[in-house]
């Protein structure tokens, strides 16, 4: 298994709305899609495209239900990361990777002729979930919704450089991250095909704590707090 890049990451947030709000404002996005799937995990969510990636978010439809989002932010103390999707070429290798590092899948998805899907058991690599994706073809993204191209905007940004992770043992966390996604370490970080990137830094407990966006040409360069999360723009 490849892991090819980072297609989408999502975070929870009490108010959807408001972070959509952020997002629109800061990186000039346009419509979200609003995926009815999600609700059957108690949640109802919002997917914007930059790019070709995707930035998604959130939030428990009925509070206090329980929902597996409204769990994660418990245990982070509020809103916050929730999840990298990694879009990956060969995911019967990466669930066969994942079983024999002894991770274990809470969803796999084969329902569909043109993306699958295998989420990792949070608790087996920490800070987030961490989704395997392969999509065909693999310029293709069904979670982006029915014609996301038509709705992408890249004022801003063009893309996912990054996620940042943070945890109490850095070591043990990108250990279990580079397991799960076959990549070696490249010190404090995991580089995947794209040049995008996931760092692990120390913090008081395991989380899911910034996005890296890849800066759109002549774009001004932005960072930002929302959803517990700092996004900010790189060069590429």
């Amino acid at each position: 298994m490849r892991t090819l890049r980072i297609r989408q990451v999502a975070v929870a947030a009490a108010d959807r709305e408001a972070v959509c709000q952020v997002w629109r404002r800061e990186l000039g996005l346009g419509e979200p899609f609003v995926d009815p799937l999600v609700g059957r995990w108690g949640l109802h969510n919002a997917v914007f495209p930059v790019g070709d990636a995707f930035l998604e978010v959130v939030s428990p439809h009925t509070p206090g239900a329980g929902s597996p989002a409204e769990r994660h932010m418990a245990r982070q103390g509020g809103d916050c990361g929730y999840m990298a999707i990694f879009q990956v070429d060969d995911l019967d290798d990466g669930r066969r990777r994942l079983a024999t590092n002894g991770m274990r899948s809470v969803l796999d998805v084969d329902d569909y002729d043109d993306i699958r899907s295998t989420h990792v058991h949070p608790a087996d690599v920490g800070a987030a979930i961490i989704s395997l994706d392969q999509a065909e073809p693999p310029s293709s993204w069904r979670w982006g919704g029915p014609h996301w191209a038509e709705r992408s905007r890249a004022v801003v940004a063009d893309g996912i450089a990054g996620v940042r992770l943070a945890g109490p043992d850095p070591a043990a966390l990108l250990d279990r991250w580079s397991r799960a996604l076959a990549i070696e370490p490249d010190g404090d970080r995991l580089v995947l095909d794209d040049r995008s990137t996931v760092t692990v830094g120390e913090g008081e407990r395991a989380g899911l704590v910034g996005v890296d966006l890849w800066a759109a040409p002549g774009s001004a360069m932005v960072s930002f707090e929302v959803a517990g999360t700092t996004f900010r723009s790189v060069r590429r």
